[in-house]
This record gives C-alpha cells, structure tokens and sequence, in this order.
C-alpha cells in the first residue's frame, strides 16, 4: 500500500466536545501522511516526471502530505462513510460548504455550522495535494519531490500570469502567494513580458529593458529570482505573462496520487490507520480549483491504484465547469484557472465525442471505462462557471452546438442564477477569485440545500442502488440555453444594470502547447486558435434563469439574480467580468417606487399580498424541490428561513430572520 505511514500530530475533541445527533462527538486528528509509489507501475504511468524523481532503496518515490481527519469518537457508530475533500489552495471548505458554517480563514479549526455532515455519520477526511502552497497549521499540502536530470534539478520554460487591480511595480512569480518558480537566470535577454488589455485581447511584447527579475526594497529595487519588477508599473485590469527559464521542477501529479491513495489507506483497518476501516462507501469531493482537479483525475483514469482497486465509489465535483487545469505538467501552477494551457483542453464531455477544431475524439471517462470501472459521479455548478465560457461543454458540444446525451454513471445539476461560492448577507463587492471590486453587490442566493442533497443522492445511488433525480442544466433542445449576448440583453431594462462588453467575455480556444505537449511539457505561451462556442441559460422577465435547479427563492424571487458581474470601482477595466462573482438586485417594494426608477420587474406588492403569502409560495417550492428529489425533506425549514431573510432585508424589517 502506497501510504507507509500516518505521522499523528495532534488529536483531540472536535468543536469542545460537541454532539452531533445520534451519532454523538466527533475527534479531529492531524498529521502528515508518507507515500512511497512505484514509477513502473501501470497505474502511475500519466503522472509526469514520475520516472525522474529520487527513489528510495526499494526503486520507489516517496513523498508526503498533510491529513486531518473528522471522525465519530465512537468507532461503533455504523454503517459509516468516508468522504474525503481536496483542501482548495490548502484551505479546507467542505465542512463550511456543506454545514453552512463561517469560513474563518486560514483556519486550521474549522466551524462545525449545524453539523449536517456529522448528523450523518460521515467521516470527512482532508488531504493536502498542491505543490506550491506554504504548508501550516491552517494551509494544507504536499511535498512533491523534485525532477532529476543526472544530479541536477530539471529546468525548462514556465509562464507565470499575473492581473494587478491597483497599479503595482513588484510581483511574486507565482499565481497567489505561493512557493514560486525562481528565474534561473535573472538577466535571460530570450525572457518575455507581455501585456493585454483584456484576456482573449492582443498581445503586446514589453521591451527587458523595462523589467527585471527583482524587488522593491527599503534600500531600493534589488535583484530577486522570485519576483519581476517593472518601475513604470503593471497597470490595474490588465493580464501579464511573464515567460523565462526556471530550474525548480516539482512533480506536481503526485498531489493526485495523494488524493487517490488515502482512499484505501483509511478503507483498511490497519496499525497506522486512526480509522476503524472497513467503511460502507468512500467519496471524494472539491470545490472550483480542486473539483477541476477531480476532472482531471477522472480523465487520467486515477481512481484505480496500484493494487488495481478502485479508489472511490462517488466523486463530486463542485462549481468546476468543463475544464481541468494544472495539476500534471511540468511547472504547472494548480492555483491559475485562467491562463491557456493543459486544462483548456479537449475532451469536456464525460461521453466521447469529436472535436472537428482539433480533430481530436475523446471523452472524460473513457480511461475509466477502458479499465472496467467507472465510479458514479455528480457534477454540480452555478451560473458563475457557464458565464466563465465552459461549464456548458459538459453536455452541449461546442464544435456542433448540439445537446450531449448524459453518462449513465453521472448527472449534471446547474444551480440556476447562483453565483460560484453560495451567497450570504451582507452582501459583498469584492470577487472571491482575484480581490477586485465588482460594480453590483455580490449575489446572495444560499444554494446550500441543493449541495446537500447532491452528496446524500450519491449516497443512495452507491450504498442503496436509488438513482438519483435526473440531471438538470440548460439545453439546446428546449431552448433553455443561449448565447450570453441574448441572456444580457434581456436584462437591459433593469435601472443601473449593465452587462460587460459582449466582445470580452471570457471565452476558451484551442491550444497548442507545441511538440513535447504529451509528455507534458509545454511551450509557452500556449498558441491559440479557434474559439468554441459556449452556452448559459436562459432568463425570465424578472433576469432570473429558467434552466437548472431553481432554488424556491428564485422561482419565487423578490430579486433578480445573475452569475456574473463586472469589474468596478478603481481595479480597471470595467467593461470586463470578474471571475466567480455573480450579483442580486431586489425588485421594487412598492408600484410608486417601480414607476419612479422605470423598473420593468414588478414590485413585491404587486406580487405577493403578505410576508406569510410570499412564505406559503415558498415552502411550495421547496416542497415540490423535495418531491423531486433536489433537496431533503430534513432541509425545508432552511429554505424557508433563507426565503424570509430576503423578504425581510427588502421589505426592511427590522426583526428579520438572523443570517445563517
């Protein structure tokens, strides 16, 4: 087994001792797992650079990784469940996602919220899987070793991007605040830094001698092989990439056999396993960067190990969309979900399909299928991933603008009108993703019912054999998906709405990463080429969308919706989106008001004759939600209540239900 062994380093009550309902306290242990695999092993083989690693005296690499474990105090509590989390840039969110809990960050103690997944018995395991996060107490990761050529480090090209929202002169060469790829030769004349206005704009080529690898001191700039300085600085809304020789090259696919192999180390009883084992059902889920992430280890066909076993029977991908990322090649930086490279790149779809701009064919299962087992699978997204421009390549074709027809072992739930994170009061106004200020206050659609269903569906679906509901997204069929300039326009008459530039959505093209792309190694800056053609769904005369799974307070709405939102304030270029925040605008209170502003949405008087009315039509829906088997029965009050903050927040009542 390739987990050698669990260094324990703390264990102790979780959350003061709490209990969880029947199944009672739960304990929080922390540690650092080893690994040692087999490079020559078939089931290691995609990972890249594998073979160039330092191996120990038995021929195999080793490695380790951070794991903190949430488990019931009591082994006896059964049938039990494992479910494992990919800590999104080292930060854990499964618990603050699923239980509705705050997210304190960084945080090594997570909140436990209303204990949804401990009330259940699941025993949620984190593991570390990203090469370049600074591991601490509270940030989780993996320690990649290093590829070899002779007795010296790889080196080659890498390509960092950058997206300032002031005016800075200094940036660390990496994407966020991690360990980055130092410039082996700081004064490279072949170095390259270019500029573009937007991110699919020209591209601009700024003169070296108007850069330096270097930094901004108290005794002035010095030279510095992790970072890039520019004294005219690097102006705010636009996109730089910097390309240059690097010589630091970590085998930064070992984060995905972390993911797998934790698996069955914690499914079998053993003398280093703190687990009883022997769980009824495994799953492993991430959100946005880490869900991409489990795309990516689907496409790979991963989740079978050394032993030839099959690592998990669920995999949950969340608010992922259709791409993958960086998670397998030679420099790559899991952190960056913009920048054109490996995980741009086609198959999108689960079932094979053909790609005439690249003439390739392909699809995300088809490892899986080859090796005779396919675990089930859930995706699930908000509107934010499709006005991204890829979360419909999952089930509409890009190349042929034709509906795909859905695996039988996965569904596809859109979280209609939701933005990327589950929205929450007070509102916000800064992007999630990159810290730029939006130009509308950020969404506050709360689609925690739907993700909690999706997970115990999947329970269901592997332990009980229940097929879960259908999948519900936008399609070509019924109309229910358009192109984003149609969807914009219908919002035109909302006072003060206004969409970005339709010219400069974010989009995905071809890419071409040159000769030595399957083994891995790009050449950068990636050459791009045709642009696919993507979807997002349609909206109804209040802006709120009509396709995918509407939360109760989007079919019956005292707002208007939306998952995008533009850039705003003083951070630049604000004809562009930022990435990952959505917005909600409230419907008039009163007719008087409505004709004031020239709203075209009908105001909540003239909708609902009562705060108990606009209640009655909402417990309803959720209801009906219920019935069709988007949410649990368990979770009505909690629709209801969310409901009731928002009709009290518009309707300004001062004693409104207390925000979750």
């Amino acid at each position: 087994m390739p987990v050698i062994a669990f260094d324990i380093h703390s264990r102790k009550p979780y959350a003061d001792g709490q209990e969880f309902g029947d199944v009672g306290a739960y304990e929080q242990i922390d540690g650092v797992a080893t690994f040692a695999v087999d490079p020559n092993n078939s089931a290691n083989e995609l990972i890249v650079d594998l073979k160039l690693a330092p191996r120990d005296g038995d021929g195999l690499v080793r490695f380790e990784a951070d794991l903190s474990i949430l488990q019931p105090a009591d082994s006896s509590y059964g049938p039990q469940r494992l479910l494992v989390e990919l800590p999104n840039r080292g930060r854990r969110r499964i618990v603050a996602n699923f239980n509705g809990g705050p997210v304190v960050e960084p945080a090594r103690d997570v909140h436990p919220g209303d204990g949804f997944l401990f009330k259940h018995g699941f025993t949620v395991a984190s593991i570390g899987c990203q090469h370049d996060v600074y591991r601490s107490d509270a940030l989780m990761g993996v320690e990649a070793p290093l590829a070899m050529s002779g007795d010296k480090p790889v080196s080659g090209q890498a390509i960092v991007e950058f997206r300032p929202n002031e005016l800075e002169t200094t940036f660390l060469l990496a994407n966020r605040i991690h360990r980055p790829y130092p410039a082996q030769y700081p004064e490279e004349t072949g170095a390259r830094l270019t500029v573009r206005e937007w991110e699919d704009g020209p591209e601009v080529v700024i003169a070296r001698d108007k850069w330096q690898f270097g930094r901004e001191t108290d005794a002035g700039v010095e030279p510095d092989a992790e970072y890039i300085h520019m004294a005219d600085g690097f102006e705010p809304g636009k996109y730089y990439y910097v390309t240059y020789t690097t010589n630091r090259a970590p085998v930064v696919g070992v984060g995905h056999l972390a993911v797998r192999d934790v698996s069955p180390f914690l499914r079998e009883p053993s003398e280093a396993n703190p687990t009883p084992g022997e769980f009824a059902a495994s799953y492993v889920w991430g959100v946005s960067q880490t869900g991409r992430m489990l795309r990516e280890y689907i496409y790979l066909g991963l989740n079978i190990d050394e032993d030839g076993r099959p690592a998990y029977d669920g995999i949950l991908p969340h608010v992922a969309g259709a791409r993958r990322g960086q998670f397998n090649f030679r420099f790559a930086q899991p952190s960056d979900q913009a920048m054109p490279t490996f995980g741009h790149k086609f198959p999108f779809a689960d079932e094979s399909t053909h790609d005439p701009l690249t003439e390739s064919t392909g699809g995300l299962l088809d490892r899986l299928r080859s090796q005779g087992d396919v675990p089930k699978i859930i995706y699930t997204n908000s509107s934010a991933e499709y006005w991204r421009g890829d979360a419909s390549f999952a089930h509409i074709d890009p190349a042929t603008g034709k509906d795909i027809p859905g695996a039988p072992e996965t569904r596809i739930y859109h979280f209609a009108s939701a933005q990327h994170g589950s929205g929450h009061f007070p509102q916000q106004t800064v992007s999630p993703a990159d810290k730029s200020e939006g130009a509308y206050p950020s969404g506050v659609l709360d689609y925690t019912p739907l993700l909690r269903a999706s997970l115990i569906n999947m329970d269901r679906w592997v332990v009980d054999g229940v097929e879960p509901p259908a999948s519900s997204h936008p399609r070509i069929d019924d109309g229910t998906a358009v192109r984003p300039r149609v969807a914009l326009d219908a919002l035109n008459g909302i006072p003060e709405v206004q969409g970005p530039d339709p010219d400069r959505l974010f989009i995905v093209r071809t890419v071409d990463m040159g000769p030595d792309a399957e083994r891995g190694i790009g050449r950068w800056p990636a050459v791009e080429g045709e642009t696919y053609t993507h979807y997002v769904a349609a909206v109804d005369d209040d802006g709120n969308e009509v396709a995918g799974i509407r939360m109760p307070d989007v079919s019956v709405p005292v707002a208007t919706h939306a998952g995008w939102n533009r850039r705003g304030g003083n951070t630049g270029s604000p004809e562009q989106q930022i990435p990952m925040a959505g917005w909600s605008i409230f419907f008039p209170m009163t007719g008087e008001e409505r004709d004031h502003s020239g709203d075209p949405r009908r105001s909540i008087e003239e909708r609902y004759l009562s705060r108990d009315a606009y209640l009655a039509a909402i417990r309803a829906a959720a209801e009906k939600l219920i019935v069709g088997g988007y949410a649990l029965a368990e979770d009505l009050e909690m629709m209801v209540d969310i409901a009731a903050e928002r009709w009290d927040h518009v309707m300004r009542v001062e004693e409104a239900i207390p925000a979750r």
